[in-house]
């Protein structure tokens, strides 16, 4: 398969398929399951271990985080605008549980002028 586009539709394993029988993308349930196990196996350990961890990963590996840390809905989860490029701290108690709400590292020009550019990603323009 091609190493840039890692969905099946790629993977010489299912060329015998038409187009449309494989599914092109993933699924935000499909991004949370895969990236729970990482963050229960890699980053609670380092957390625990007293370190600072920065993650960097994609907006729905994120809402995966996010969506465990904070408890969310599957409905609230989707909502979340999460602005493209802006770190987001938490603070955790030794639970790993949010002792305040998520903050954005930005000066606020910044974070809702990428939070304006995020929600009119697929909207149509006229």
């Amino acid at each position: 398969g091609d190493p840039g586009n890692p969905t099946p539709s790629s993977n010489r394993r299912y060329a015998g398929l038409k187009p449309g029988e494989l599914p092109t993308c993933e699924s935000l349930k499909d991004t949370i399951a895969r990236a729970l196990p990482f963050w229960n196996e890699e980053i609670v350990p380092q957390i625990k271990a007293g370190k600072r961890v920065l993650i960097a990963a994609h907006g729905n590996s994120l809402r995966g985080v996010v969506k465990h840390l904070e408890g969310m809905s599957d409905a609230a989860i989707m909502e979340l605008n999460l602005p493209t490029g802006i770190p987001i701290v938490y603070e955790l108690d030794k639970s790993l549980k949010p002792t305040k709400p998520m903050q954005f590292l930005g000066d606020e020009e910044t974070v809702r002028k990428a939070m304006e550019a995020v929600a009119a990603q697929g909207k149509v323009q006229k």
